[in-house]
């Protein structure tokens, strides 16, 4: 099953003198979409547009960084949780670049998310993680 939401583009402005704001592009179901949203940081500019256009009611549980390489230059890998009327996903993501990390674990916990509403019998294998 292919997933639902696919990411095309993230631009994300912060700084001192800047309103945190992210411009998402996304495949929603083979349809393109584009979004802008402002949060108190980069990250939450990104989730806050995504939610926006993807429509999730979920709750953001958990959100981890760590650098998977060394270096300036270094991979970071993003983990999240997300939770949706007791549903419970984990969502994982990497790039050199943490915001397009986080938005990419923020999009595949929803792919799981609506995975599992389509599969109920896999709950006990997603909670197990």
């Amino acid at each position: 099953m292919p997933d639902r939401f696919q990411l095309s583009y993230l631009n994300v402005i912060s700084g001192t003198v800047a309103v945190p704001t992210a411009i998402v592009k996304l495949q929603i179901d083979g349809v393109e979409a584009q979004g802008a949203g402002f949060g108190v940081g980069p990250i939450d500019a990104t989730y806050n547009t995504i939610a926006k256009m993807t429509g999730t009611k979920s709750k953001l549980i958990r959100f981890s960084i760590n650098a998977i390489s060394s270096g300036t230059d270094a991979q970071g890998e993003v983990t999240v949780r997300l939770q949706e009327n007791g549903l419970v996903a984990l969502g994982k993501g990497a790039d050199p670049d943490i915001f397009i990390a986080s938005a990419k674990a923020y999009i595949n916990g929803l792919n799981r998310l609506e995975y599992l509403k389509k599969n109920p019998s896999l709950l006990a294998e997603e909670r197990a993680l």
